[in-house]
């Protein structure tokens, strides 16, 4: 199987390939700024909508504890943007509005999970311990 000998490549090769998205689509980040708010103000309004969804289902309905809640919604919040690039880059090349929006995808969501994840903590206490738990800022360290 290549398996063994490709896996190793996989992360410098998209960090490659976001290295050269950023290179031929930084002029027009920059010329177009407006561009740029076109892609990311609705990528951000359905993260953060999917993430809310995500979250309250976990919580309310499903009855998950924080441990498998938080996880949950911001997988469910994420774009993979990883997969995202190659597919654009493969499908339509690197010159492509497809492209393009995965630059800026990649652009916004990172801060954004990040930030997202700050709720996930800030709100761990939503959730209670169960009898026995600790939570895994409690929990001691090996």
């Amino acid at each position: 199987s290549a398996l063994p000998v490709l896996s190793p490549l996989a992360m410098p090769a998209l960090v490659l390939a976001l290295l050269r998205l950023f290179d031929v689509k930084g002029a027009i980040l920059t010329q177009n700024p407006l561009t740029l708010l076109f892609i990311a103000v609705p990528l951000t309004i359905q993260t953060l909508l999917c993430f809310a969804l995500g979250y309250f289902v976990c919580a309310r309905a499903l009855k998950l504890d924080y441990r498998d809640a938080a996880p949950a919604a911001m997988i469910g919040a994420s774009n993979h943007f990883e997969v995202a690039i190659a597919t654009a880059a493969m499908l339509f090349g690197l010159s492509s509005g497809a492209a393009l929006a995965t630059v800026v995808g990649v652009l916004i969501e990172v801060p954004l999970m990040l930030a997202l994840v700050r709720v996930c903590q800030k709100t761990e206490p939503w959730f209670g311990a169960k009898a026995g738990e600790t939570s895994p800022a409690e929990a001691p360290v090996p």
